[in-house]
């Protein structure tokens, strides 16, 4: 049904998701009106980013005071819906041509990260006697593109539900702890260049969800004003991880397969079709950019873009769209901190935590060393 292809649901399905979506647009704008009040009150704009007061809210609200099933599928659809929303409508804040040029030169650090996290992952795994499934699924978790590499991994490697849910709780801690701790690193050591924080928040963090949250938390509380801005590049940086997958999950499972041929671990996992790994909103935020770089080349050459914006109607349409992106990221992020629960944590054990620290780590060191040398380079 065409509803079901633009909104992600049929019509039948929409109220079920009315309270979940309700409640992080309300975190959204009770975030906001307190970060201003405490900004205010520090006398200085950007201290406190509202998208880390609403996922710590969410945390808090989720674990403290509880949530009502009710409330459940209106989050995951922000997670899983909204979120791409979001992801597309920020592809008009770049033309094509800068997001051709943060891909190419992201794309050696994103390989060399995806290598580098699935080897020393893989390796750590063995070294500390864990099931190879499980060190698989955080290897490509950590590399790739957090809990959705793992759910596409685990068919391919035979995975055990708890296997799954151990390794998605793994990413998903150190995904949130980077979220909050890169951003601040990246000031630091990168000079405020927005490209060098955004390929590096881009490569270092596990999901797509955190990468733009680390992004949109970085801009808001050192007020970018360049272009691209941090959310920007990150976000370029980090679909080019996310395309990665329908190459990589493929080679993992079939490598997974063809070393574990013992009888215990003889029986093989499903087949995976990689074109059904390739994310199609990546093709909308390109769409996007595409839309833009038209727009900037009419009002260029006849004043009008689309011969029907003027040169001031069509810098509104793409500052709206952009503002708007934000606010739509920024629910989907009320609905990380809503759909964080400390309790599947806690059960995670100590051994595949460490795993979980090592590869984040190596990851991350990976990505800084890479941007240093590169990223002064990348000059858009």
């Amino acid at each position: 049904m065409i509803e079901d292809l633009v909104f992600g649901c049929t019509l039948g399905e929409t109220p079920a998701f009315i309270p979940g979506i309700a409640l992080a647009v309300a975190l959204v704008a009770v975030s906001i009106h307190i970060t201003n009040l405490l900004n205010s009150a520090l006398g200085q704009k950007g201290v406190i980013s509202y998208i880390i007061v609403a996922i710590l809210a969410g945390i808090l609200i989720r674990n403290l005071v509880g949530l009502p099933a009710i409330f459940k599928p209106g989050l995951t659809f922000c997670l899983k819906k909204i979120l791409r929303l979001g992801i597309i409508m920020m592809g008009i804040r770049l033309s094509i041509f800068d997001v051709l040029k943060l891909g190419i030169w992201g794309l050696p650090i994103v390989i060399i990260c995806i290598l580098v996290g699935l080897i020393v992952t893989i390796y750590f795994t063995h070294l500390l006697k864990l099931p190879e499934r499980l060190g698989t699924l955080i290897a490509v978790g950590t590399s790739i593109c957090g809990a959705s590499a793992i759910v596409a991994t685990a068919p391919g490697i035979g995975a055990k539900d708890e296997e799954v849910s151990y390794a998605v709780a793994n990413i998903t801690v150190f995904g949130l702890i980077a979220m909050f701790v890169y951003p601040y690193i990246a000031h630091l050591l990168f000079s405020g260049s927005t490209t060098m924080v955004g390929l590096f928040t881009g490569t270092a963090i596990h999901e797509t969800a955190q990468v733009a949250g680390a992004g949109l938390i970085y801009d808001q509380t050192f007020q970018t004003i360049s272009n691209p801005t941090a959310a920007d590049a990150a976000m370029v940086t980090k679909l080019v991880r996310n395309a990665m997958m329908a190459a990589v999950i493929p080679i993992v499972a079939y490598i997974y397969n063809r070393r574990n041929i013992e009888p215990s671990e003889s029986k093989r996992g499903a087949k995976i079709n990689p074109f059904k790994l390739f994310p199609l909103f990546i093709i909308g935020f390109l769409v996007m950019a595409i839309l833009r770089s038209i727009g900037d080349a009419h009002i260029n050459g006849s004043g009008q873009a689309f011969s029907l914006l003027s040169n001031e109607a069509w810098k509104s349409v793409v500052s709206t769209m952009g503002q708007w992106s934000g606010y739509i990221l920024a629910t989907a992020m009320a609905g990380v901190g809503l759909g964080t629960s400390l309790a599947t944590v806690r059960g995670l054990g100590v051994k595949p935590f460490y795993v979980g620290l090592f590869a984040a780590t190596i990851v991350g060191v990976t990505s800084l060393i890479l941007v240093l040398f590169i990223g002064p380079y990348v000059t858009l």
